[in-house]
């Protein structure tokens, strides 16, 4: 775990491909959370935060890489949750059928947050989501 200098709005740090990786999200999140004195939906962000996390190293972390959580708290009250990875392979929607064993993590992610996302990077991508935390 790299951690970079910080912006008083932003937290970033690279996790690499360790299955302790998530927990350790979880706790710098629950850190950051904890700084900026949000503890309204903090269960909800620290979820997807999971969620993201492994989903980012089940299937989106080549091995011998990593990932990176970044934190950004707007100043309109948004705080947007970003997981960037470099594998390669594309985010599916939910699975939501009662057979399916895989998909539930993204289903959580859309239950949950006010909105969530996946967009491009090269390589890779950046799956987000978002919470209102302020009014």
């Amino acid at each position: 775990m790299d951690a970079e200098p910080q912006h008083p709005h932003i937290r970033q740090v690279f996790y690499r491909r360790d299955r302790r990786s998530v927990r350790h999200a979880r706790e710098f999140a629950h850190e950051a959370l904890t700084g900026w004195a949000i503890a309204e939906r903090s269960d909800d962000v620290l979820l997807c935060v999971s969620e993201l996390a492994t989903n980012a190293l089940l299937h989106g972390v080549p091995v011998g890489r990593g990932f990176v959580l970044r934190l950004t708290l707007h100043t309109d009250g948004a705080l947007r949750v970003e997981v960037h990875d470099s594998g390669p392979g594309e985010v599916r929607a939910p699975d939501v059928s009662p057979e399916s064993e895989h998909g539930r993590g993204l289903l959580l992610v859309a239950a949950v947050a006010d909105k969530w996302g996946v967009g491009e990077r090269n390589p890779g991508k950046i799956v987000w989501c978002e919470f209102r935390v302020r009014e």
